[in-house]
């Protein structure tokens, strides 16, 4: 049982590289290294050929992560993958011991596990995880060096009985579709801003709509101008490069709602007037288009995967830079829908460009909308690296949210949209609105200030700022850019059911 996952090392989808996985009742000829699980407690698997007591005599206990390479002369080589409890195993926790596994074996090219059958996991949802997790784990970044960091894989074998073999690879295959999803989003995220400009990621956008069964339409600044996306065209102001808002439809056959996505694509953040200082978060700032990346790759798998809901996806994209013609403190933009923004600090600009796109995506009254956006620093401070902020004004759907990052092990936390107290932090003197609202609860205040697009429409707001990068591999998380929000999004598309409908006063909303 075969299954082909391609994989794309640039952004410029020319460098590709297969990936054959399958899933076998033995250990395929030609295999360089085998994971076998062991756990805490409980029997060592013979394969493996060493006991308990002599895996305790180097170290190794059987704890989740822990690896033990086992070098056999003229053989495959074994690797001991510690599972922890394995009573206690999750498919978080497997797809963690698989990208270790990944990482043991590097060096080589044809790898196989038998970690599907670690725990009491169906064998769907494990087959799922371990290629998951050894996918991502491999992940690198390499187009621009002279040597590559890890050898190409070539081949990932899930050894597990024939009584599991059909729904092992049920979930094997769609493993391979978000970990190539993913792989994508990390991709444009650490691509050299002077390599991935908002007209290349149109166009890049344009071929991976043409090959996933996507519509795709691509707007330039003239179109912007006569849509009325100032917001959009006033963070561009300041730039060489032309902005471009790429929409993307995902229609499929009775259909079972609307979702709409907003992304936000800034290429390169320098903070425009408001000038970032020089510092290792600045150097970061290609990944300001993160939100863009996993919209874009997220909606790549829908076809794929069989989504049953429609979903229309809205890439925001332009450059913030400073120059003589860029946008400038006390600046008003009128955003499509007609909003006056008065600009208070040119770099809190995501939420400029997400204005326009919430609104555009609320006209076509959707059932529901999820913005994604590397947006604040405050949430960075507030929740940390590994978890982003989650806000929005119905409950039932920010719920939905949750969920989705649950499954995937993409972590997020609720914050209060607190609109009672702090919508008056965004009065302007001059225009409607103003685009910040004061030191503190930047995170909350920019979501207050992003609420105001989306109407009536049940809407929710993932702020990935935290979780963008890493800055040393991580479980599947590898070194660089994360990908973050990429699975999460695929499985809320995938699992999406439409909110019921709130009481005429809100009662189901979050909005206060």
């Amino acid at each position: 049982m075969s299954l082909s996952a391609t994989f794309n090392p640039a952004p410029s989808l020319d460098r590709l590289a297969d990936v054959d996985v399958t899933v076998s009742r033995t250990v395929p000829p030609g295999t360089g290294a085998v994971g076998v699980p062991v756990g805490t407690k409980g029997t060592v698997p013979r394969s493996l050929g060493l006991d308990r007591a002599t895996l305790a005599a180097v170290g190794f206990e059987g704890q989740l992560g822990q690896t033990l390479v086992v070098p056999r002369t003229g053989g495959t080589v074994m690797v001991a993958v510690g599972v922890g409890d394995a009573g206690q195993l999750t498919t978080a926790l497997l797809r963690d011991a698989a990208a270790a596994f990944g990482r043991a074996t590097s060096t080589h090219a044809a790898v196989a596990t038998s970690l599907v059958d670690a725990g009491g996991i169906d064998a769907d949802a494990a087959a799922q995880a371990v290629v998951e997790g050894v996918l991502l784990a491999r992940y690198r970044y390499g187009v621009l060096k002279k040597d590559a960091a890890m050898a190409p894989l070539e081949r990932l074998a899930l050894v597990t009985p024939a009584a599991k073999a059909e729904r092992a690879t049920t979930g094997a295959r769609r493993g391979v579709v978000l970990a190539r999803s993913a792989s994508l989003a990390r991709d444009l995220a650490n691509t050299p801003p002077g390599h991935l400009t908002a007209s290349r990621l149109a166009e890049l956008a344009v071929t991976v709509g043409e090959a996933s069964g996507l519509t795709v339409e691509v707007f330039d600044a003239a179109d912007l101008r006569d849509m009325g996306c100032g917001g959009l065209l006033g963070v561009n102001a300041g730039s060489q490069e032309p902005p471009r808002l790429v929409k993307l439809s995902y229609r499929p056959k009775r259909a079972r709602g609307h979702l709409a996505m907003v992304g936000k694509g800034v290429m390169y953040d320098s903070g425009g007037i408001s000038l970032k200082p020089t510092d290792p978060m600045h150097a970061a700032m290609k990944m300001d288009m993160s939100g863009a990346a996993a919209v874009l790759s997220s909606m790549a798998a829908l076809a794929e995967l069989g989504c049953r809901a429609d979903v229309t996806g809205y890439l925001l994209c332009t450059d913030n830079m400073p120059s003589g013609s860029a946008m400038k403190l006390g600046d008003v933009l009128t955003v499509h829908g007609g909003t006056t923004v008065e600009v208070h600090n040119t770099d809190a600009e995501g939420r400029l460009l997400l204005a326009d796109g919430l609104a555009l995506a609320a006209e076509e009254t959707p059932d529901v909308i999820v913005d994604i956006a590397t947006l604040t620093g405050a949430c960075l401070v507030a929740l940390g690296p590994g978890v982003a902020g989650v806000l929005g004004n119905e409950q039932t759907w920010v719920e939905q949210v949750t969920a989705a990052a649950t499954r995937t092990d993409e972590p997020v936390w609720q914050l209060p949209l607190e609109k009672r107290r702090y919508r008056k932090l965004l009065d302007s003197d001059i225009a409607d609105v103003k685009n910040v609202g004061g030191p503190y609860g930047g995170a909350i205040t920019a979501a207050v200030f992003l609420s105001e697009f989306v109407g009536d429409v049940p809407w929710a707001h993932l702020d990935i700022a935290g979780p963008m990068k890493v800055d040393a591999d991580e479980a599947w998380r590898s070194k660089g850019a994360t990908g973050f929000g990429t699975r999460l999004l695929v499985d809320l598309a995938m699992s999406f059911t439409p909110p019921a409908a709130t009481n005429g006063d809100g009662a189901n909303r979050t909005s206060t």
